[in-house]
């Protein structure tokens, strides 16, 4: 049925293009106009694509990203718009899916409807003592044994179309996917637009990761180590006339290399936590959910172990993801969870907190994206306001 209501809404949204794309060349208003319409279009086109998906036919989005200049430039937005080969695709969509939509959508659902009257046609007829039923093979109905008849035809029908749907709505998917999926040159185009984004989120994440170790080691075990040396020069010149204060001097000292050696721990622990590589990611995530001042459920369950800088990125994005979960959430109880399962590591975070995450705000969310994408891995969240909040992390990798 929704299929047949969405497939109706192709022909004013076709209807509204070729009127937009008319007056494309009267100023000022082509302008906004087939920009305007064409975002009515890609909505449309994107809702087609999810319902694609949720038949097993992945069809990605094939537009080109939307310029900078673009934002606040009408004429940019314009061109941008119209020299996008997907613009044309979706449009030249709208007319035969419509036609597909309707046929498709009116035979899931009046095959259905017509087997549901087969299996009423009986109760009809005791209940108003008529003869002017027909089905089946359109005989009329005049005795309770005609009535009778059309209840095995009906039962067959109804199941036959139950059955069928779920194919026919592949079918409308599949001539979906002609059209609007991304063509072989688009494809490559958006992967290398993909590859140069994620490139440059990688190669920001390690210039901030760079400078976050100088920044560590200039003000923590550096300063110590020099403050260090300091102590131990004034005991060498005061060991002699003076060994109490000299003793003390040294006892500060010893003080301050466990403080810089302790740093320098926590310093080797944010870059590759040893626990990660002794023990892997079940054993890392436990040790780390151990250290959080709120109870984590752990549940990895691993039977093997990615590469290393992916096994790393993993934890880390598990690590943050925790971070938001004590500093963000105000949760009582958390959860991480991971499987291994047709080449892709998930893993699920959880929280019964407040929700309403966002990612926008600064929570370390779009770090765990950057993070994810140098792999191709993806991130998904769930935050209503009230909670609970959901990440879910996924990296394609085999063990």
């Amino acid at each position: 049925m929704a299929a047949f209501g969405l497939a109706l809404t192709n022909v004013p949204l076709l209807a509204v293009s070729v009127v937009a794309l008319a007056l494309a060349p009267v100023p000022y208003l082509g302008l906004a106009l087939v920009p305007w319409t064409m975002t009515l279009v890609r909505k449309r086109t994107d809702l087609e694509r999810r319902r694609a998906s949720q038949t097993g036919v992945l069809v990605t989005r094939p537009y080109h990203p939307l310029p900078e200049r673009a934002v606040a430039d009408g004429w940019e937005r314009f061109r941008w718009t119209v020299t996008d080969p997907a613009t044309w695709r979706d449009l030249a969509w709208l007319a035969p899916g419509a036609v597909v939509g309707l046929i498709l959508g009116a035979i899931g659902v009046l095959v259905p409807l017509y087997g549901l009257l087969g299996l009423t046609l009986t109760p009809s007829w005791i209940w108003l003592g008529t003869g002017w039923y027909g089905y089946g093979a359109v005989w009329s109905i005049d005795t309770f044994l005609a009535g009778l008849l059309s209840v095995p035809q009906g039962a067959v029908i109804l199941t036959a179309g139950l059955w069928v749907a779920p194919w026919l709505r592949r079918v409308d998917a599949l001539f979906a996917r002609l059209l609007l999926a991304p063509t072989s040159a688009a494809e490559l185009r958006l992967r290398v637009t993909q590859l140069t984004v994620t490139r440059a989120g990688t190669v920001d994440a390690q210039a901030a990761e760079l400078r976050r170790i100088e920044r560590d080691l200039h003000d923590g075990a550096q300063a110590r180590l020099v403050s260090l040396s300091m102590m131990i020069g004034l005991a060498d010149n005061l060991i002699d006339r003076d060994p109490a204060e000299a003793h003390k001097l040294l006892a500060e000292a010893r003080e301050s290399s466990r403080a810089a050696l302790g740093e320098l721990r926590d310093l080797v622990r944010g870059i590759h936590p040893p626990v990660l590589a002794e023990r892997g990611l079940d054993g890392a995530v436990r040790a780390l959910a151990l250290s959080l001042p709120i109870p984590i459920t752990v549940d990895v369950d691993l039977p093997g172990r990615p590469d290393l800088p992916l096994e790393s990125a993993a934890y880390f994005a598990v690590a943050e993801a925790l971070t938001n979960v004590i500093r963000h959430s105000r949760a009582h109880h958390g959860s991480v969870f991971s499987r291994h399962a047709a080449g892709v590591l998930t893993m699920v975070v959880t929280d019964d907190g407040r929700g309403g995450a966002d990612p926008a705000a600064g929570t370390g969310l779009r770090g765990i994206e950057r993070r994810l994408a140098a792999f191709d891995g993806t991130i998904k969240l769930s935050s209503p306001p009230g909670g609970p909040t959901v990440i879910t992390m996924e990296l394609p990798c085999a063990l």
